[in-house]
């Protein structure tokens, strides 16, 4: 059993910068696994800013988020949509769009789909 743990993502292992300079991805490794905090910049759009970056026509990652600030709007390809915001914890499926909605940048906090999220 390993003791306890202490990371930052204020000293963050890797940090991907989105299209367009629309956000960024800040990395935390845990031996479970990635921890990504996410900054999603007004005007965001996952089809602009991470598409060309994953190459698929839709996000394919599975997310366990919880929502700091800012608010996001999350439509599956099914149609299937929601709001997120302040407080929100989501799971959201492969298979979805998602934008910032309004004027204040969405901070994200993501256990399980950012470790390939935006890669190069």
């Amino acid at each position: 059993m390993a003791g306890l743990v202490r990371k930052s993502f204020d000293s963050a292992e890797e940090i991907r910068q989105f299209e367009a300079g629309k956000g960024k991805l800040e990395l935390v490794n845990l031996d479970a696994g990635a921890v990504g905090r996410s900054t999603f910049e007004p005007g965001w759009q996952w089809s602009k800013h991470i598409k060309p970056i994953a190459g698929t026509d839709s996000c394919q990652a599975f997310h366990t988020a919880y929502f700091i600030s800012g608010r996001m709007k999350v439509v599956l390809d099914d149609g299937e949509e929601t709001e997120y915001g302040p407080g929100d914890f989501g799971i959201i499926p492969p298979g979805h769009d998602a934008w910032v909605v309004g004027d204040e940048p969405s901070v994200v906090v993501d256990w399980t789909g950012f470790g390939d999220y935006a890669k190069r």
